[in-house]
């Protein structure tokens, strides 16, 4: 049977996406030794990427919904975001925020965690953001996670509404754990680009002596008293969406703290497998085909299409957990979680 429109009738006109209070918005947080400036949902930088190379794609899809978007300002190191130069580079971008309300993506977990907290009780002083859906790529999902805790603790009027995470290291990653001693190189089973990874992640971890590089590995994180440990509770009225991605796999037995993983993050750490339900209560998982960046794809000689924070179907997936929000916490835990 062919299905054919009726003559004269004029086709549906697109709808517009639904406004939102300005009270409520969206919140991206980027990872680990990323440096992304501040925008806000009508502004962002005049040349290059207009939000970075984490935000960028996520930014613009999620206004396209009818969002108030802002990224959280993050450098590198301490101090303010600069213009950047090279791989993804951004420049003449809105007002520059202090150093106070800046992550530091190298630093400790704990401390970028209290920069983001001022950053999210900044928005609520000067831009009447009272909920906030928080988009966090990598260790930006750490990062978030002690933001709130920092929140929590203050009576701050924030309230966050829901934390999706993509690529984030619940359990660690493999290259902070080879850097630390805790994982032979030869898990990679002689993969290059796993290799290189792994030994450019020892060399920044040597350089900077401590901070996130040095944190994020089971033993600090999954250990007996760890840092996941003393998360307990800070979630559990929060419903979290893990999008993990399987770009790059091995053949016969592997070590499933390293395969299949993203370029940088393993699919059991990106699901938190491990973490128990004290710590994460409320949660939804997805898996992706996907790298974990665009400078993951850029080194495998991938299209950037390939990574999760400027893919498509995943920024569709952050669009729908945004939108399910209200009602996650009523829903089924686990669902498409591995067991």
């Amino acid at each position: 049977m062919v299905l054919t429109a009726s003559c004269g009738t004029e086709p549906a006109a697109p709808q517009e996406p639904q406004k939102r209070p300005a009270s409520q918005a969206v919140v991206i947080v980027s990872g680990g030794d990323a440096t992304s400036p501040f925008t806000t949902p009508d502004q962002a930088c005049a040349t290059g990427l207009a939000a970075g190379n984490t935000d960028t794609a996520l930014r613009a899809h999620l206004l396209k919904q009818g969002y108030a978007v802002f990224t959280s300002p993050a450098m590198a190191g301490r101090g303010q975001v600069v213009d950047q130069t090279g791989f993804g580079p951004f420049g003449i971008c809105p007002v520059t925020l202090p150093e106070n309300m800046t992550v530091d993506s190298t630093a400790s977990i704990d401390t970028a965690g209290e920069h983001l907290a001022r950053f999210l009780d900044w928005l609520h002083a000067n831009k009447g953001v009272t909920d906030v859906d928080v988009v966090a790529h990598s260790m930006g999902g750490l990062y978030s996670r002690a933001a709130i805790r920092v929140l929590t603790s203050t009576n701050s009027p924030v309230h966050v509404r829901s934390l999706t995470t993509l690529g984030t290291p619940w359990q660690g990653s493999y290259l902070s754990d080879y850097a630390n001693g805790n994982l032979p190189l030869s898990d990679c089973l002689g993969n290059h680009l796993c290799e290189s990874a792994m030994t450019g992640m020892k060399d920044e971890v040597l350089r900077l002596m401590s901070g996130s590089g040095r944190e994020v590995n089971q033993a600090f994180l999954m250990g007996a008293n760890g840092w996941n440990q003393f998360q307990s509770g800070v979630l559990d009225q929060i419903p979290v969406v893990l999008i993990a991605g399987k770009r790059f796999t091995m053949p016969g037995k592997v070590n499933p703290a390293v395969w299949p993983n993203d370029g940088l993050v393993a699919l059991s750490s990106a699901h938190a497998v491990d973490v128990a339900d004290s710590v994460l209560p409320h949660r939804r998982c997805y898996t992706v085909d996907d790298t974990h960046s665009i400078f993951v794809s850029n080194a495998a000689g991938l299209e950037w299409n390939t990574a999760m924070t400027w893919d498509p179907r995943v920024l569709d997936l952050v669009h729908q957990s945004i939108e399910d929000a209200p009602k996650a916490l009523d829903a089924p835990t686990r669902q498409g979680c591995p067991t």
